[in-house]
């Protein structure tokens, strides 16, 4: 079920439609329950939803959510029937082929291992069928409208003289994933992926992240987005705001993202060119005592120069002084760094498999006019926002508009 909890989307998922025979009792499950225009969605569908939505482990009221998503994938497949779209059987199949490919499974394998939570293979092939559907319709209607200029990139990447005028609004989750709790932290990182809600995901963020924003909610202020690690960039551009990353893997933790919401203004601060820093590795991981230590030393230094008094008589190892490019810093550290003003602390990262705490200080950046860059991965993540705004604009008009009848 891991695989497949990781890959099937709660917000795409279609219930089944076998019509295996049923006793007397059940018949009116095969009823109509609700009425999207001239379409009709059974009660036996609701209940596949949410019996998926349930597999899948998603938040909130599931017969709600299951009813919802019902209603909106009637209206995406009759507006692509209306627009004389729909898939062939060689892409339907193709579709299910390659959507297993993502759980490393062939379609044969991926439909057993939905049986046997109960989900027909009807019910996948419908899945992929909306969706293919969908995801014509809006490249037909919208494709052209989502291009992507090379003003808007300049300006998204501020190419002309210093740093990105896009900011961003996330909220953070990093879980340390010692040796012992890796199945176990790498799996409720896959169910956090797949949340939505600000308030669903700001929940998660103060029962399990170790970052000082976890009493926030994860809850982070708007940073340019040039100030990101550049792995990272492509990735935000890409979401849509409640939507999270997939889990990032770091040294010894996982971190998830969630995109609160996202800025482009006419103001482009300096390019970061190189990030000074240091890192003073202590003993103990994240251990209350070990805390309240790092605690007790931020409490007593103002600047990176203060560490050296901090590491005196230790072995020259523990202390970590030194300036890079942010291309080349570790994503997690890059992260950390992002966040802080010159003389600030991180205590969120760990190293040696959680036996050790990094303190990491911010001790200062150095602007630069960046040379060129391959700019493939920016348009492609600002062309997908501009399509996914346009869809998601485009199904709130056509529910508007559509005749809903639920009973």
């Amino acid at each position: 079920m891991f695989l497949l909890t990781r890959f099937l989307s709660p917000l795409l998922v279609v219930a089944g439609l076998a019509l295996a025979p049923v006793p007397a009792s059940a018949q009116n499950l095969f009823g109509p329950a609700i009425r999207v225009n001239d379409a009709v969605i059974t009660g036996y569908e609701i209940q596949q939803r949410r019996q998926m939505l349930q597999v899948l482990r998603a938040p909130g009221d599931l017969t709600k959510v299951a009813r919802d998503q019902l209603i909106d994938d009637r209206l995406r497949v009759q507006a692509a029937s209306d627009n004389g779209i729909r898939p062939t059987e060689e892409e339907v199949l193709d579709g299910m082929a390659e959507f297993a490919g993502r759980a490393n499974m062939d379609r044969d394998q991926f439909v057993a291992a939905l049986a046997a939570e109960g989900v027909a293979e009807q019910t996948f092939r419908d899945f992929v069928q909306a969706g293919l559907s969908w995801r014509q319709l809006v490249q037909a209607r919208f494709g052209a409208r989502s291009s992507v200029s090379e003003d808007e990139i300049d300006r998204a990447l501020s190419r002309q003289g210093g740093g990105s005028s896009v900011r961003v609004l996330l909220s953070e989750i990093i879980m340390p994933m010692p040796p012992e709790q890796e199945t176990e932290v790498r799996e409720r990182a896959e169910r956090i992926a797949r949340i939505t809600s600000f308030g669903a995901f700001s929940a998660e963020a103060q029962r399990y992240s170790a970052t000082a924003t976890r009493d926030a909610g994860g809850r982070l202020p708007w940073q340019n987005l040039s100030d990101l690690p550049p792995p990272l960039q492509p990735v935000l551009l890409g979401l849509a705001p409640g939507e999270v990353t997939d889990p990032i893997p770091l040294d010894g933790a996982i971190a998830l993202f969630q995109l609160r919401d996202i800025a482009e203004g006419d103001y482009t601060a300096p390019r970061v060119a190189a990030v000074e820093y240091a890192a003073y590795y202590m003993a103990g991981g994240r251990s209350p005592e070990t805390l309240a230590k790092a605690r007790e030393i931020a409490g007593r230094i103002d600047r990176c120069d203060d560490l050296y008094g901090i590491a005196k008589g230790q072995p020259p190892e523990v202390l970590e002084r030194g300036t890079l490019p942010v291309n080349d810093l570790p994503t997690d550290i890059a992260f950390e760094l992002s966040k802080l003003d010159p003389g600030e602390v991180s205590t969120a990262l760990t190293r040696s498999g959680g036996q050790t705490l990094v303190f990491l200080m911010m001790c200062g950046r150095t602007s630069e006019i960046a040379e060129d860059i391959d700019r493939t991965e920016i348009t492609i993540g600002l062309r997908n926002q501009r399509l996914a705004a346009l869809a998601d604009g485009y199904l709130a008009q056509l529910r508007a508009d559509a005749l809903i009848v639920e009973k």
